[in-house]
């Protein structure tokens, strides 16, 4: 199979994770999306990443679809509940992380793009930042003192929170959300240490 992304897109890296955690091998291609010599819209008419390629040629997207397709590949370290209440609570975590990823990506692109003479929409920078801070907040409430988003074991939730925490880092240093949330912070120096994490890190 072949997943066509990018090093620096967070829900690229949520897959590649989930993947690598998985043991199931995956070729990376690496596509310039914004582009004119994309070949993203063969595979994705979206034109958006990660999309994944299979072995009988067709093709899958995005990140929440991939990572669950992922985990009916290979019954070693299940990261998704099979069904019921369980799954609907890990999918939820997935979400919020999705969430705030989101907010901050189209942050990002208002100050990157902003097309109105360089000047940025401060409300819509605002509104954006709110659900940034908000999912924050959730994150580390819902965590809590436990050790693992959910069921005091790794699964999903951790790779979605991980990664989405990790992003912001890197693209936002200025939201101190590892002095804010000290609890969030543990987790994600708990992530930092495993394989998956390590390999698919966010370029210096």
């Amino acid at each position: 199979m072949k997943l066509i992304g990018s090093l620096t897109s967070p829900y690229v890296r949520k897959a590649r994770i989930a993947f690598l955690e998985k043991k199931i091998d995956v070729e990376l291609i690496i596509d310039p999306v914004w582009s004119a010599d994309s070949q993203l819209s063969g595979v994705n008419p979206l034109g958006k990443v990660p999309a994944l390629i299979m072995e009988d040629g067709g093709a899958m997207f995005d990140s929440r679809v991939i990572v669950e397709y992922a985990d009916t590949l290979s019954p070693v370290g299940r990261l998704i509940p099979s069904t019921g209440k369980e799954k609907a609570a890990v999918k939820t975590w997935e979400a919020l992380a999705d969430g705030v990823l989101d907010a901050a990506i189209l942050v990002r692109l208002e100050k990157t793009w902003a097309p109105r003479n360089g000047q940025v929409c401060q409300a819509w920078v605002d509104r954006q930042m709110q659900k940034v801070s908000a999912g924050l907040q959730a994150m580390s409430d819902g965590l809590g003192k436990n050790p693992w988003c959910f069921d005091n074991h790794f699964g999903l939730s951790d790779i979605a929170v991980g990664t989405t925490l990790e992003y912001l880092r890197f693209r936002f240093p200025e939201i101190t959300w590892g002095q804010d949330y000290p609890n969030l912070a543990d987790l994600v120096n708990k992530l930092q240490t495993r394989a998956s994490f390590i390999e698919t890190a966010f370029p210096a």
